[in-house]
């Protein structure tokens, strides 16, 4: 009998499990199945309490045998649980999560018009939310509805934009539905994507000084609603931040930036031993994709030759989760690779003197100015770093690292 768990079609990549451990020590499982297995799974109920992702909400909706007052409303079950009787009773925590968001956001729809971006499930759970919230007026924006993104210029004076899309999902990150420049009148921005952490949509409201929240608080409140509903008792609210943070923290890469020579890959490589974490090594990964190394690339083929190769993998790594990721002196200079590095990480930069500068096989550290270069580079470093660490050497930055992280190190793993 499967307790507790979470069903889906496709779950590479929940973060369900990790978060319900962290709410109490139940067996908790990812249930991957066809839409056929799914439906024979929800008839038979063979648990006592269960998740349910897209595409099922609906599906679990139809087989409940007792509706919440949410669930029936937004017409989606995604909690479950079979009471003493043997029934199905379904739930929508969803909806908590949302209302959970807008109160961290600190943005109150009251009053406000309300631009919801996407027509699915979660679109009618995030109406139903803002409408029990009084906002004032609420756009639906579809494809082919009658307000769609070929006339949303109708709605640029929104005052709360909602994005219940997966436009900007990992893995097709680095997209927006919106261009966000244009809603001038734009006060708060939610994103209820979780992965990546930063998608574009959120690098732009953070841009342009617009409070913005992605939707990983709202998977800790559901789940935190759903293990309420599972075990009948109320818990307090600020497990929810605790366990956001302790998530966070793990699903961030921890990503190096800073001048050619500055130390990156040996800091790097110190904290992939101390966290277990993979080390992705930007040069090295170009070295093995090519064939070449970074310095023969350039000499061969010169630096925007170079730059685009660089750009292709920095897309690739800069997607996943929980790496150590060690990127090139030059990779802030090429402007499409500034959001992919923030989108997914912590991003740090090693600040080291240029007179300690390794420049052996760097043509364009060895052959240039390197102050000149560092004048120009700086800023891009600050623009994209969440932290700035002054280099003393390469243990104490790691250490530097993880205490800012506060990644607790045990007295056997101390470097």
């Amino acid at each position: 009998m499967n307790k507790y768990g979470l069903l889906g079609e496709k779950l590479p990549h929940s973060y369900s499990p990790q978060i319900h451990s962290l709410l109490g020590s139940y067996d908790y499982r990812l249930t991957e199945l066809d839409p056929e297995a799914a439906k024979k799974f929800l008839q038979k109920h063979d648990f006592d309490g269960y998740n349910v992702t897209i595409p099922y909400k609906k599906l679990a909706y139809e087989c409940c045998d007792v509706l919440s007052a949410e669930a029936r409303s937004i017409g989606s079950v995604n909690t479950l649980k079979v009471d003493e009787n043997g029934r199905l009773c379904g739930f929508n925590t969803d909806a908590l999560g949302f209302e959970y968001l807008l109160k961290k956001l600190r943005v109150d729809p009251r009053g406000k018009k309300c631009l919801v971006l996407g027509s699915g499930g979660s679109s009618v759970m995030a109406v139903w939310v803002l409408q029990k919230l009084m906002a004032s007026q609420i756009v639906v924006i579809s494809r082919s509805g009658e307000n769609n993104y070929s006339n949303i210029d109708r709605h640029y004076d929104s005052r709360l934009i909602v994005n219940t899309t997966p436009v900007g999902m990992f893995p097709n990150c680095g997209i927006s539905p919106i261009e966000l420049e244009n809603f001038k009148a734009c006060e708060g921005l939610v994103d209820i994507i979780y992965n990546p952490c930063k998608t574009k949509l959120l690098l732009d409201a953070q841009k342009l000084g617009i409070p913005s929240i992605g939707g990983l608080s709202m998977l800790v409140a559901q789940a935190k609603a759903a293990n309420e509903i599972f075990f009948g008792v109320e818990r307090d609210d600020e497990i929810i931040d605790r366990i956001t943070e302790k998530i966070q923290t793990d699903m961030l890469n921890i990503l190096l930036v800073g001048m050619p020579g500055c130390g990156k890959t040996t800091i790097g490589t110190l904290l992939s031993n101390i966290t277990g974490r993979e080390l992705l090594d930007t040069d090295a990964i170009i070295q093995k994709k090519t064939g070449l190394s970074p310095a023969e690339i350039i000499r061969k083929k010169g630096e925007s030759a170079f730059r685009l190769v660089e750009h292709e993998v920095i897309n690739d790594v800069s997607k996943l989760s929980g790496k150590i990721i060690a990127t090139g002196g030059g990779a802030v200079t090429f402007p499409q690779n500034l959001p992919l590095l923030r989108q997914n990480s912590n991003v740090f930069f090693i600040n080291r003197q240029i007179s300690e500068l390794d420049t052996f096989d760097r043509p364009l550290s060895s052959t240039g100015n390197l102050e000149q270069m560092y004048r120009a580079r700086a800023p891009l470093y600050a623009q994209v770093a969440d932290f700035e660490i002054a280099f003393q050497n390469s243990k104490q930055c790691a250490n530097d690292i993880l205490h800012t992280l506060g990644i607790a190190i045990t007295e056997n793993e101390v470097i």
